[in-house]
């Protein structure tokens, strides 16, 4: 097979101890919004996984710094958690962001199941997934925030953290000009008005923050379907544990999948639906809609994906917003 010529992705293969002259085939893997992510196969019939971030003219989100970093150290603890699959990290840049090589896992995306899983099939994938994430919430870290280090030291209380997290997205916010529904001096206050809730949070924990349908892999096998690995932790952080269950019910409610729960509280995962969990779980929720508004500014997603962004994300942020504070 030819050399593609990427020097990034050979210097990449060759950081796991993998020459070109073993590779069978290389494909492009679509769907990343991010990453340019490759689909190496060995001669012997190994597959590996390898990710190479953008270059340096593209704009990132101060968080962005160092996520490949951030997504290895993810897989290497997870692989710690009794029955939790994630890839296993062949090579990462000692820098932390030039590129990553992990092993492939099988299975495909539950969002691209066709038909999606049903009835008790479903409740028992989530069931299992419940558990899963339980097992990672045993996952404990030296303090709050990105283990990147990408917008400063780890913080000693999670509020502190926190705000710091929300804080540089604004600031990404203004450098991109990012329309927001309300002036980003104010939202800053908003959040602030109902941070105390967030000094529940004593012990800083691993949090995916990405466990949408598309990160979580779903085999097929005998008696049917079931869970497979979990990837793409580059937006992981140490915190609440809370948080993961934003993206674990995008655009729904965590409190509806009494299956997932169901797992999750049997694994030993301790959750009640209280005035201050649902405060903590809107302010994660704004959080993430910041992100996902924000970036396709600099990502330049298109028309298309603006009015989508707009309709799923704007408006419910602007929603949550007004529920902290009615306009006047």
């Amino acid at each position: 097979m030819r050399d593609p010529g990427s020097t990034r992705l050979t210097t990449a293969l060759a950081a796991a101890g993998v020459s070109w002259d073993q590779v069978a085939r290389c494909d492009s893997l679509a769907g990343g919004t991010f990453n340019a992510v490759h689909l190496v196969r060995l001669a012997d019939g190994t597959g590996l996984v390898v990710k190479i971030p953008p270059g340096p003219e593209t704009p990132l989100l101060r968080y962005e710094q160092s996520i490949l970093g951030t997504e290895a150290l993810y897989y290497r603890l997870a692989a710690q958690a009794t029955g939790v699959s994630v890839p296993s990290v062949r090579a990462v840049d000692p820098d932390g962001g030039g590129y990553l090589v992990m092993t492939e896992c099988p299975g495909g995306t539950w969002h691209q199941l066709r038909p999606q899983p049903s009835g008790g099939e479903r409740d028992e994938l989530r069931a299992e997934l419940g558990r899963r994430v339980a097992r990672l919430h045993t996952i404990t870290g030296p303090g709050f925030g990105y283990p990147s280090l990408a917008l400063g030291p780890l913080r000693d209380t999670w509020r502190e953290a926190f705000l710091a997290m929300v804080d540089a997205v604004l600031a990404d916010a203004a450098t991109y000009a990012v329309s927001l529904p309300r002036p980003t001096a104010e939202i800053p206050h908003l959040f602030s008005a109902q941070a105390a809730v967030l000094d529940e949070v004593t012990t800083p924990v691993l949090v995916h923050y990405d466990l949408w349908d598309g990160n979580i892999l779903v085999e097929s096998a005998p008696a049917g379907h079931q869970v497979g690995a979990l990837i793409d932790a580059e937006r992981a952080f140490w915190g609440d544990p809370l948080a993961d269950f934003v993206s674990l019910a995008l655009f729904g409610d965590i409190e509806d999948d009494t299956a997932f729960l169901d797992g999750y509280r049997s694994a030993g995962g301790s959750v009640s639906f209280d005035v201050a969990t649902r405060r903590r779980l809107s302010l994660y929720q704004a959080y993430l809609y910041l992100i996902m508004w924000v970036e396709q500014v600099p990502r330049q997603g298109g028309p298309q994906r603006r009015e989508w962004l707009t309709e799923r994300v704007l408006q419910p942020l602007a929603a949550i917003f007004d529920e902290w504070s009615p306009r006047t």
